[in-house]
């Protein structure tokens, strides 16, 4: 009988062994994805260097002033277009209601920065907007107040139009999702329609709107080109003058760790906020509440403030990228313009591929640990994309210089061997930051696929005798493969859009879109750059429709 027994404890036994290899292997991918941002908080147990004194005196002041203004604003941008645009599609039914919706969304594809690029180019003094304006009333420029574009106040319209989409998706997702129940009570408690909108419909929303005004902080602060180019002084444009102008490795991480800690209050209270949305939905024995059909005059109201955010925010940037992009073709077309687009696909596939296999052990990880350290860690992971690029970059390159000038000592004092940097300024390190940057967002759609299966395979395929790497290799990757399809094609578009990672981590000659665009940008060459962010908002839209699509489905 116990010979019978000894190959399957010897099964049990090797099983064990790898299985404790695989959650080792996983912990070790966790911390070092972590790293990076443990190495920026950190920095403040560093002594504070003159030029942080120089920071406080003159320059911090400004960081923080402009930071919370330009959040405020665009905040209360976002709010105002995205809650009613989100309450007549989610409440309402009128003629074209689907392609409007899309509308609404695409704006999604469309950089911060590059939206700033292009109404530069219409508004400015020689744009052609100010021109039609003095030929057509025959005065001349200084005759005629027309608002300044390159201020704080343009930012933030900037950032409202191409931001809203978070503050509509999750308000309208859920008012979707109210029972028609509570609205009838109110309704026989006497209340009149627009008591139920104000007292009832809107108040289950709060949490939700609230969780998409918190995304759009985030987004608002993690930004680098647009701040830059309009001459608002940021965080992000403060850790870039600190870095590059001061040359203060130190003192830009303890900058960078000062905006962490207001995104890290942010995203925290993003979590609770969701967490609350839940309470909103209704139950399957709930009915849904009616959807009212619009007609004439109502309905053509509905269309057109619908339609601004969508014209303004979408279609005239486009229109204009287009324009400019036929009149420079025959210039900007050219062998180098290739160059840069090979050079983005590459880094965005490679970062595609690399975030979908590190999202995919984790999740899988989360789904069978019981470990709270482990999972713990894995939930640390999901903040990357909370984080701005400006200061993963920080950390990332602290993290990797510092392994550098290790592997260079051992080398040479092991081998004799003159090693050189490995890691700093190159594709690797700049992979490896945008995958921590934007793992968050691949980790959260793989969970979501893994959840629609059921625990009963998972332990099903272990009787069998698979491990877990096998179960995960075999069973769960070829159920999950739209889920897999779908995060990998989310950060593809999000590699290809992230410019203040790039602008720090590239290797020497390396340029992508992104990049290219902002420096034509900056040096005032809007028509020129036009090309660079065409291609990139192309891209962007893909992912869009398709977010649209599987919404209409649900």
């Amino acid at each position: 009988m116990l010979d019978r027994l000894k190959p399957l404890r010897a099964l049990s036994l090797a099983r064990l062994g790898s299985d404790q290899g695989w959650f080792l292997s996983v912990f070790i991918i966790a911390a070092l994805i972590i790293l990076p941002l443990l190495i920026v908080l950190q920095f403040n147990l560093h002594a504070r260097s003159d030029t942080w004194q120089h920071l406080i005196d003159y320059l911090l002041w400004d960081y923080v002033k402009n930071s919370i203004l330009l959040g405020l604003g665009v905040a209360f941008g976002t709010f105002i277009i995205g809650v009613p645009a989100a309450c007549i599609c989610a409440l309402y039914r009128f003629p074209g209601k689907g392609l409007i919706e899309l509308l609404l969304l695409l704006p999604l594809s469309m950089p911060a920065y590059i939206i700033a690029y292009t109404y530069t180019g219409m508004l400015e003094v020689g744009g052609p907007v100010q021109q039609l304006l003095r030929d057509s009333f025959d005065l001349s420029y200084g005759e005629y107040w027309f608002p300044e574009i390159r201020s704080l106040e343009g930012a933030i319209v900037m950032f409202s139009f191409v931001l809203y989409p978070y503050v509509f998706l999750l308000t309208r997702s859920s008012l979707l999702n109210q029972s028609a129940n509570i609205v009838d009570a109110a309704r026989l408690l006497g209340a009149s329609r627009w008591q139920c909108y104000s007292s009832v419909i809107l108040p289950l929303a709060r949490p939700s709107i609230a969780a998409g005004v918190i995304l759009v902080l985030m987004e608002t602060l993690a930004d680098y080109g647009t701040v830059q180019y309009f001459g608002i002084s940021t965080f992000t444009t403060g850790i870039f003058r600190t870095w590059f102008g001061y040359g203060e490795a130190v003192t830009a991480a303890q900058l960078s760790s000062l905006l962490m800690a207001a995104v890290f209050m942010l995203f925290l209270v993003e979590k609770y906020l969701r967490g609350r949305i839940r309470f909103n939905g209704n139950t399957s024995a709930e009915r849904s509440r009616e959807v009212l059909t619009l007609h004439g005059k109502a309905a053509a109201a509905a269309i057109s403030l619908c339609l601004i955010p969508a014209i303004f925010g979408f279609i005239i940037p486009l229109l204009q990228l287009i324009s400019w992009a036929i009149e420079t073709a025959d210039e900007m077309l050219d062998a180098h313009f290739w160059q840069l687009t090979w050079n983005s696909l590459l880094l965005a596939i490679s970062a595609a591929a690399l975030t979908l296999v590190i999202a995919t052990i984790l999740a899988y990880a989360r789904r069978i640990s019981k470990s709270t350290l482990l999972k713990s860690m894995i939930n640390l992971c999901a903040m990357g994309y909370a984080v701005p690029g400006t200061v993963i970059a920080v950390g990332a390159i602290i993290l990797l210089s510092s392994v550098d000038n290790w592997l260079i000592d051992t080398l040479r004092e092991q081998f004799s061997i003159e090693s050189g940097l490995l890691l700093t300024g190159t594709i690797f390190a700049l992979v490896f930051a945008h995958t921590v940057r934007f793992l968050s967002l691949a980790l959260q759609t793989v969970d979501a696929s893994l959840s629609k299966i059921s625990h009963s395979i998972d332990e099903a395929s272990r009787l069998l005798g698979n491990s877990i790497g096998q179960t995960l290799r075999r069973i769960h990757v070829p159920l999950i493969g739209g889920g897999l399809l779908s995060a990998a094609l989310l950060v593809f578009v999000e590699v290809m859009k992230e410019l203040p990672a790039t602008l720090i981590m590239r290797p020497f000659n390396f340029n992508t879109l992104a990049v290219r665009a902002y420096e034509l940008a900056s040096d005032e060459r809007l028509a020129d750059a036009s090309t660079a962010a065409l291609a990139i908002v192309m891209t962007g839209i893909i992912p869009v429709i398709l977010l649209n699509i599987s919404i209409r489905k649900k």
